[in-house]
C-alpha cells in the first residue's frame, strides 16, 4: 500500500459501512479516486469489510482468551486445528511462556467446560492450557484504525457516540438474526439487497441494519493484516492491575492509538491489551511511556505475535498477508 492507500483504509475502518464520496470528502480525495483504490483492496482481498456481535451483551457467547502450550514442532497444527473451529475468533502464535493465543467464544458457560476440558486437550500437541474469561470489553479491533488520520477527518467519518449506558444483555429478533448474518458475510451490503434477501421493506432493512449498529449490538469492522499498513510489530500485553484503578486503567489504555483491543479478565492478570506499532523501539516508548505511568500497574508480561492463523473469525486464507505477498515475489 501506499501512503493514500493507507489513510482511505484507515477511514475505512473509522467508518466500515461509509459511503465512497463520504469517505473522499473527509479525506480530501476524489470520490472516484476512493472508490477505484478501496474496491481493489476490497477484491484482492487485502481488505475484508465484516461485522462482529457484541457477544456478552446479545448473549451470542462468552468470550473467553487461552494460552496453549504444545509440544515442540506442533504449534503450527495445533494453531490451524484451533483457526478451523468455528468458535474462535482469533488464533495466534506467540512468544513468551504461551506459544499460541486463541480467543474463543463458546455459546454457554457450561459448553466453554466441555470444549477446555474435551476438545481443545484433545488436540495432539496440546500440552497445557489456561483460561482467562471476558469480565469487560474495553476497545473491540473493530473499533480500532490506523493512525493516518486527522482528529478533523476521524470526526467527520465516525458515527455519533453511543449512549452513555446500555443494558449488560440484549437479545436479538429473529430478523435481527437474519439481518447480522448478512452483514457478517459482506459489512458493506446494500440497504436494498438486505431488503430483497429477507424480503422486507427498504426502509424497514435501513431502520434494523442502523438500529443493530447504533445500539453497538453489530460492530462493522475492516480487517487488514496491519503489517500492511506499516505497522509490523504486534503485542498481546498482559496486565496485573489493583481492583480499586482497573476502570480507569483500562479506559485510558483504550483511547491510545495503538490499542487495537482491551478487555478486563479473570486470572492472574487482570487486564489484556493487544498493541500494534511500527518498530520495537515504538513498542518500547508505548511500555515506559504509556503503561509505565500508572502506579495501578503491579505487573505486566508481554508477548509477541509472530503470526495470526486466525482474525475477527476470518482464516487467514482470508487475507492477503505480508507472507503472500512475498510469495508473489520473483
Amino acid at each position: 500500500m501506499d501512503d493514500l492507500d493507507r489513510r482511505l483504509v484507515a477511514a475505512l475502518q473509522v467508518s466500515p459501512r461509509a459511503s465512497w464520496g463520504e469517505i473522499g470528502r473527509a479525506v480530501g480525495e476524489h470520490e472516484r479516486t476512493v472508490a477505484r483504490r478501496l474496491q481493489r483492496l476490497i477484491s484482492e482481498g487485502v481488505v475484508r469489510v465484516t461485522a462482529i456481535y457484541d457477544d456478552l451483551r446479545t448473549g451470542h457467547g462468552r468470550p473467553v482468551h487461552l494460552h496453549v502450550q504444545v509440544r515442540p514442532g506442533t504449534a503450527g497444527k495445533v494453531a490451524e486445528a484451533l483457526a478451523d473451529r468455528p468458535d474462535t475468533r482469533s488464533v495466534y502464535a506467540l512468544t513468551g511462556a504461551a506459544d499460541i493465543g486463541c480467543e474463543l467464544v463458546p455459546p454457554s458457560r457450561e459448553q466453554l467446560h466441555h470444549i477446555l476440558s474435551a476438545q481443545v486437550s484433545e488436540i495432539d500437541g496440546v500440552r497445557q492450557t489456561q483460561a482467562m474469561v471476558v469480565l469487560h470489553t474495553f476497545r473491540t479491533v473493530a473499533e480500532w484504525h490506523a493512525p493516518y488520520l486527522s482528529e478533523e477527518e476521524v470526526a467527520e467519518l465516525r458515527p455519533a457516540p453511543p449512549p452513555e449506558c446500555r443494558p449488560d444483555e440484549e437479545g436479538l429478533s429473529p430478523l435481527e438474526e437474519e439481518i447480522a448474518h448478512l452483514l457478517a458475510a459482506d459489512g458493506r451490503i446494500a440497504f436494498t439487497t438486505v431488503a430483497e434477501r429477507l424480503d422486507v421493506s427498504v426502509p424497514t432493512a435501513r431502520r434494523r441494519v442502523t438500529s443493530l449498529i447504533e445500539r453497538r449490538l453489530l460492530l462493522p469492522r475492516a480487517e487488514v493484516e496491519p503489517a500492511l499498513l506499516g505497522l509490523e510489530v504486534e503485542a498481546m500485553l498482559w496486565l496485573k492491575v489493583r481492583p480499586y484503578g482497573l476502570d480507569l486503567v483500562g479506559q485510558r489504555l483504550a483511547a491510545h492509538p495503538d490499542v487495537r483491543y482491551c478487555a478486563a479478565t479473570s486470572g492472574t492478570h487482570s487486564l489484556i491489551v493487544q498493541v500494534v506499532a511500527a518498530h520495537e523501539a515504538d513498542l518500547y516508548r508505548f511500555m515506559t511511556r504509556v503503561v509505565g505511568q500508572f502506579d495501578e500497574i503491579t505487573d505486566s508480561d508481554l508477548t509477541l505475535i509472530t503470526r495470526a492463523y486466525k482474525r475477527g473469525h476470518l482464516h487467514k486464507s482470508g487475507l492477503l498477508t505480508l507472507d503472500h505477498r512475498w510469495e508473489k515475489t520473483p
